[in-house]
């Protein structure tokens, strides 16, 4: 996580804490050491914003401090929290995690009557929960995705056939029951789809793409069928 990360990240926690919260909590949240937490703290306090605390004890943030206010309808907060609520049905435990969080920081942020409509049970998201796929991180994925960087793949299709493939990630598209990679296969020379419950083995690979990734995504929007509007690649099984 970046600094500049990290330092919102902090500024929300000990918005939405009820009690002093020690270095030690902040940095297994973040999953730093607690010594880059009050390194943190101290040039949040340089920044003038009003933390009060030390060492051991903990850290609060005086009452008046407070970021922009986020200025939703209700229909655009009952939008969020089903969303959000979709979002967690998916493969991808970081996302889910992410999710959780945004409902959190939205919570704190928003005013008294529409936090009651993200605390309430009125909105539900039901159905298929997908299973994180077994040996493929959708989190990397993501992130060679916005990288731009290439990814190794071991992989096996609906006839059980193996193949080692090296691809240029371009998206994901999450369905209720799996999620599907769309690359560009260097061994096919076009794009592909792949789902990621067929991955035996994934690793990022220290070569770039840098500078092609939205000319190939426009390729790839090009396919799609306009009379189903869905996206058009050749499944690899």
């Amino acid at each position: 996580m970046r600094k500049a990360s990290r330092l919102f990240e902090i500024i929300q926690m000990l918005r939405l804490a009820r009690k002093p919260v020690t270095a030690a909590e902040i940095a297994d949240a973040l999953e730093v050491t607690p010594r880059s937490i009050y390194r943190d703290i101290a040039a949040l306090q340089a920044m003038r914003v009003p933390i009060e605390g030390e060492r051991g004890i903990g850290y609060i943030l005086r009452p008046g401090f407070d970021l922009p206010p986020l200025m939703f309808s209700i229909e655009e907060t009952e939008a969020i929290v089903l969303a959000l609520a979709l979002l967690a049905r998916t493969g991808d435990e970081e996302l889910k995690a992410a999710a959780r969080r945004v409902s959190q920081k939205i919570t704190g942020a928003v005013p008294e009557p529409l936090r009651k409509a993200f605390q309430s049970q009125a909105l539900h998201a039901w159905g298929t929960i997908a299973s994180p796929p077994p040996a493929i991180d959708l989190a990397m994925i993501r992130r060679a995705i916005r990288d731009e960087q290439k990814l190794a793949l071991d992989y096996r299709d609906e006839l059980g056939r193996a193949s080692e493939r090296t691809v240029l990630p371009l998206a994901l598209i999450y369905y209720s029951e799996h999620a599907m990679m769309v690359a560009w296969c260097e061994m096919r020379q076009d794009i592909r789809n792949f789902r990621a419950d067929r991955v035996e083995h994934c690793e990022p690979l220290d070569i770039y793409f840098q500078g092609q990734g939205e000319r190939l995504r426009q390729l790839w929007v090009a396919g799609w069928r306009a009379d189903v509007g869905r996206p058009l690649a050749t499944a690899d099984g």
